[in-house]
């Protein structure tokens, strides 16, 4: 096992730590986004709590903010604070680590979980940053049934408009959400040829749970010029955990004794 997956998974089993403490969260959708956090974190971007208040480190904004709790255990990991207080203390009374990231946490860029709003802040960001001259790159991470948001295609447009290939979002494309299925709901089918037809530069993952695609998936993307890139990432919700996998009420669950035991050993023998 590569050293980003085994990351990947040791951090699986931090969140569901957190959640079975705090019996809150949005546990499938963490375990679907969490090689996506894993890879930006400690492979791709240059951010660090050494240099998060420099003008050039990378942005990183999750849009889909009701996954807090898969970014607050890479940021603990990665050094931002003490990780197990967050998962000891998350959506607890008074303290900082709550359901939607804010900027009370060390290392979150802004407040965010009111879907439809991260993209087009990180489109603000990176032209920010092309006017200031500087050097750093935006990161944006989506979900898939947040794609139903209009906000979003004008941030697209406008993304396109401007050229800004210091910008790169990633869509989590778990097929799964709060109400049923996005093909249910708001089809995510096309998401790529919706990028594509916006001018994106679009690269697709077609295992976005694997560590190394999503790897050569930034790298594809720092090396495009002249446009923005979007990876869309084929995840499957509840990675990781076999009764969780591709199922709904997933979406956000508080698990039984029994079931957060079995979560740990699915996820102890992989890491076995």
């Amino acid at each position: 096992m590569d050293a980003l997956t085994r990351k990947s998974y040791e951090l699986r089993r931090d969140i569901i730590e957190m959640i079975h403490k705090s019996e809150a969260g949005h546990v499938g959708g963490d375990l679907s986004v969490i090689d996506i956090l894993t890879v930006l974190y400690f492979d791709v971007m240059n951010v660090n709590p050494d240099n998060f208040k420099d003008e050039n480190h990378d942005r990183f904004l999750l849009s889909k903010g009701h996954c807090a709790d898969a970014l607050f255990v890479v940021l603990g990991e990665k050094g931002f604070f003490d990780k197990q207080r967050a998962i000891d203390t998350f959506s607890q009374y008074q303290s900082e680590f709550i359901g939607h990231p804010n900027t009370d946490v060390n290392g979150v860029e802004i407040n965010s979980g009111s879907l439809g709003h991260g993209l087009a802040v990180g489109v603000g960001m990176a032209l920010a940053a092309k006017m200031d001259d500087r050097t750093y790159r935006t990161y944006v991470v989506l979900g898939d049934g947040e794609m139903a948001e209009g906000s979003n295609y004008e941030a697209m447009m406008a993304a396109r408009q401007y050229r800004l290939d210091n910008l790169c979002a990633t869509v989590d494309l778990n097929g799964l959400q709060i109400s049923g299925t996005t093909d249910q709901v708001m089809s995510s089918a096309l998401l790529a040829e919706k990028f594509a037809s916006f001018g994106w530069n679009v690269i697709e993952a077609e295992d976005g749970n694997n560590c190394a695609q999503l790897v050569e998936a930034y790298k594809k993307a720092a090396a495009c010029k002249g446009k923005p890139s979007v990876v869309i990432a084929h995840t499957v919700k509840g990675k990781g955990v076999s009764f969780m996998e591709n199922e709904k009420k997933w979406h956000h669950g508080v698990m039984t004794q029994e079931e957060y035991e079995r979560a740990v050993k699915d996820i102890e023998e992989v890491l076995a």
